[in-house]
């Protein structure tokens, strides 16, 4: 491809030579750069791309495109763009020949909710027969591959190729989390959503390299509506009005208000061995029944977002319902199928925060007992433990304290953390270091009513130990001891 088509929506300058030149790839990572690719020299909070125009030139790259004046090369083009990263959008657009314009994409943002409604939008899809990708947190997945990613939201680059993976395997649409920082950093740049989502928006990602306020955090996101071509907005969170400022879009809106154009109410509680979830009642731009295969008042908002997209294609109802009905997501209140009438489930939740939303959650289930197993992470604050000890020990009927990615700590040092938060409520414990044998502990104890939360290890395939990796699934180990008992 010719440096000249890849550079067709991009303001440029031509510093030194020309773009007739031959592309044989857009690398922004100088330990990647092969000969006659375009070496994008992208400036990040760690290190600049700059710093290595010259060792891509000597590596073999044809053309440099860079942001500053005094980047010179012998033999090559050197093309300056006011911004390398929305460059790299548009140029990686042009490379995998614009696949957004095949496939039909839908982009969330939002503090929370993003995965779950993924999740859920996918479900509902292909139960109605279309194919459907995700990238996001739990990495790119459409079939059955999963291709594990650094961000929530990847470099664009990684972006259009995985929506041209997508397009080659059969898939018609794409599902993607749009986060803040993705916005922010233009990996989101290069094409025009069909679909915008927002869910909710509450404090993130303050200070340091990521928004220096929440202004500037709420802005980023509002930007997904500036590049889509309808968005679709919980109108029930106080930031729906900021959020939709200087759109470009289409306005639709979900919510529990009777002003929305979906409107839910009717909302209870599901529960049954081996199911936890929402039912409630839609009505406005459609009028339906449903339940949710998810724990949580929250599913509610999160489901009436997929609804409000789904209903944009051409699937019928009983999709919805279905998919809905049936929707997994791995790692988060992921009910695991067993032979007794309890309910285990699998959660990522690692930190305070998350472990007292996810058991304020389950007691409103009203559990015979609440049964929670945890560890903490190793050379990770000590304070972080104590409160984790302190949640469990308040929240559960039983804490099962134990190892999770120990790292190079002793694991009886990090229980011992944990317990000096749990003794402070007087909350029943046993502690088991090795997790397996928590687990088989868990499972062997369970009684009728019992909901089980193995916490922390979510959507993770590996422990953390003495400075080594090794492939550790929750899934696996259970099935291992169902098998033996």
């Amino acid at each position: 491809m010719k440096l000249e088509q890849l550079l067709t929506r991009i303001n440029y300058t031509v510093l030194s030579g020309n773009t007739d030149a031959d592309i044989t790839d857009v690398i922004y990572d100088s330990r990647k750069v092969i000969k006659g690719c375009a070496f994008v020299c992208l400036v990040g909070s760690a290190a600049d791309g700059h710093k290595f125009a010259a060792d891509a030139v000597k590596k073999g790259a044809a053309a440099l495109i860079v942001s500053r004046d005094d980047i010179t090369a012998e033999g090559v083009a050197v093309i300056k763009v006011d911004d390398t990263r929305k460059a790299l959008a548009f140029m990686s657009a042009e490379y995998f020949d614009n696949p957004a314009d095949t496939l039909k994409t839908i982009g969330i943002t939002g503090t929370k909710g993003k995965t779950t409604t993924a999740a859920m939008i996918r479900s509902v899809l292909e139960k109605g027969g279309i194919k459907t990708g995700i990238i996001g947190t739990l990495g790119i997945l459409y079939g059955d591959k999963v291709i594990k990613t650094a961000n929530t939201t990847p470099e664009s680059y990684e972006i259009q190729k995985a929506l041209r993976d997508m397009i080659n395997d059969g898939c018609k649409c794409c599902v993607m989390e749009a986060s803040s920082l993705g916005i922010k950093w233009h990996r989101t740049d290069g094409f025009i959503f069909d679909y915008g989502i927002f869910t909710n928006f509450s404090h993130d990602h303050i200070g340091g390299v990521e928004h220096p306020t929440m202004e500037d955090y709420l802005e980023c996101k509002s930007r997904l509506f500036r590049q889509c071509t309808t968005g679709i907005i919980n109108i029930d969170d106080p930031a729906a009005d900021k959020m939709t400022e200087n759109h470009t879009c289409r306005i639709e809106t979900y919510g529990c208000s009777e002003k929305a154009d979906l409107c839910a109410s009717g909302a209870e509680l599901l529960s049954r061995p081996g199911y936890l979830g929402v039912h409630f009642d839609v009505s406005g731009k459609l009028n339906m029944s449903l339940d949710v295969a998810i724990p949580g008042m929250f599913t509610v908002h999160n489901a009436l977002a997929a609804v409000a997209v789904c209903s944009h294609f051409n699937i019928p109802q009983s999709a919805v319902r279905d998919g809905l009905n049936e929707v997994r997501v791995k790692g988060r209140v992921e009910p695991v199928k067993v032979p007794g009438n309890y309910t285990l489930l699998i959660d990522y939740a690692h930190n305070a925060v998350s472990m007292e939303n996810i058991l304020t959650t389950l007691r409103e289930y009203k559990p015979a007992r609440l049964i929670t197993l945890f560890g903490a992470g190793g050379n990770r604050p000590r304070d972080r433990r104590f409160e984790m000890g302190e949640i469990s020990g308040r929240l559960s009927d039983l804490s099962v304290i134990t190892e999770d990615n120990s790292r190079f700590e002793d694991v009886n040092d990090i229980i011992a953390d944990i317990l000096t938060g749990i003794k402070k409520t007087g909350g029943e414990y046993v502690t088991i270091p090795d997790r397996t044998d928590a687990i088989r502990y868990c499972i062997e104890n369970a009684r009728d009513g019992d909901i089980i939360v193995l916490a922390g290890k979510g959507h993770e395939d590996y422990q953390d130990k003495n400075g080594k990796k090794t492939h550790y699934d929750e899934r696996e180990v259970i099935a291992e001891i169902l098998e033996n008992n």
